[in-house]
């Protein structure tokens, strides 16, 4: 087996075996605590940037197929897990783990003891580090890492964003038929891609929406020039301050047209308001995650991947309200505009393969669209 090692920026240091690509990666080192979609976490794009722990002990055992991604290619910028399955079985497999990663030249990491990094990055928090199978020397390795940029306000949407629009017409999975086509379109949807998942869309189009996608840097004024009945905002990677076009557009279609954001979307609505964001010890990366409903009182188990959050309190005086509190920390999770057809969660209520407690979100942003209709 190759050897393969992490160190941190604090010096902390992990040897193990190398999985999938050989090679080094360097980004900000975080754990997800979902113990199954490892496949949709490879491809979703908020990861841009960063290595992914992920805490459950064997990965990989149902391998890795066509049908379950967010995106068209993986994202993350190196993975970490203590065990990977090498003879995944399931009636969908088509690859393992380490194939998979290989394929796509994605630098991992096996052999771990994957709790004592997680206990790390909770009391020390997120950090840069690089993982290596080329460079083993540890002080070396440290050295570089203390370098590395950090994810504070860098630009990460521009490279997972697309390079034109485009519509989009995938429905629902069907397990016998695949994605089917969607219903009859009752409503036009504009999403900005600023890194959007893949079941976004797919949850959009269920719900009645035409969906054209436009890059993140499409101005405020070309999206109006297309007369959708509503914007959505997509989730995304990093700092949602290094993203200062999209604000700027949001900006200028507040009280316009409704709006529906998530995760980025959520904190560069907040920035658009006037509002403020703070970055997170160590983040909120896992499918199962407790947010209470302020309006009904009830408790949605949630999946979420972000490492900064809205504050609040510099949104409260501007009209806005909190909707959504996170149970573990009290961070705000979820706000809606006291008279403008506006709301956002930090959460994802697409969440694929689960929980699916609060797919209700997407039914409430067609109720805006249905009075703007009206």
């Amino acid at each position: 087996m190759t050897p393969a090692l992490l160190v941190l920026r604090d010096g902390r240091t992990f040897r193990g075996h190398a999985l999938g690509a050989t090679g080094e990666a360097a980004g900000e080192v975080i754990f997800n605590t979902a113990m199954q979609g490892y496949q949709e976490i490879l491809t979703d794009p908020s990861y841009r940037g960063q290595i992914v722990t992920l805490t459950y002990p064997m990965i990989g055992n149902y391998g890795l197929n066509e049908e379950d991604v967010e995106s068209h290619r993986p994202w993350v910028n190196g993975l970490i897990v203590k065990e990977a399955a090498p003879c995944p079985s399931s009636w969908r497999g088509r690859t393992s783990l380490d194939a998979y990663l290989t394929a796509h030249g994605i630098v991992g990491l096996q052999g771990i003891d994957t709790r004592a990094l997680t206990r790390h990055l909770r009391d020390r928090g997120a950090q840069d580090g690089i993982l290596s199978t080329v460079e083993l020397d540890a002080e070396r390795l440290v050295e570089r890492a203390r370098a590395l940029p950090g994810l504070v306000g860098r630009d990460l949407v521009r490279e997972v964003t697309a390079e034109a629009p485009f519509a989009w017409a995938d429905g629902a999975w069907d397990p016998a038929r695949g994605y089917r086509p969607p219903p009859a379109p009752r409503f036009t949807v504009v999403a900005y891609d600023a890194g959007i998942k893949l079941n976004i869309l797919r949850q959009l189009a269920t719900s009645g929406c035409a969906v054209t996608v436009v890059p993140a840097g499409t101005p405020a004024d070309e999206v109006l020039g297309m007369r959708p009945d509503g914007v959505f905002l997509s989730n995304g990677p990093g700092d949602p301050e290094g993203v200062p076009y999209l604000i700027e557009a949001v900006r200028g279609l507040l009280g316009r047209v409704p709006i529906f954001g998530i995760c980025l979307g959520h904190q560069i609505l907040a920035l658009a308001a006037g509002g403020q964001t703070w970055k997170l010890p160590f983040g909120h990366h896992g499918a199962n995650h407790p947010v209470k409903d302020l309006v009904t009182g009830h408790v949605e188990i949630t999946a979420q991947n972000h490492g900064f959050a809205v504050d609040p309190a510099s949104v409260a005086g501007r009209g806005w309200e909190t909707t959504h509190v996170n149970l573990n920390d009290g961070t705000c999770e979820g706000m809606r505009h006291r008279e403008l057809p506006a709301f956002s969660v930090q959460y994802h209520p697409e969440a694929s393969p689960g929980p699916h407690d609060a797919n209700y979100l997407f039914h409430r942003f067609t109720e805006l669209l249905s009075r703007k209709e009206g």
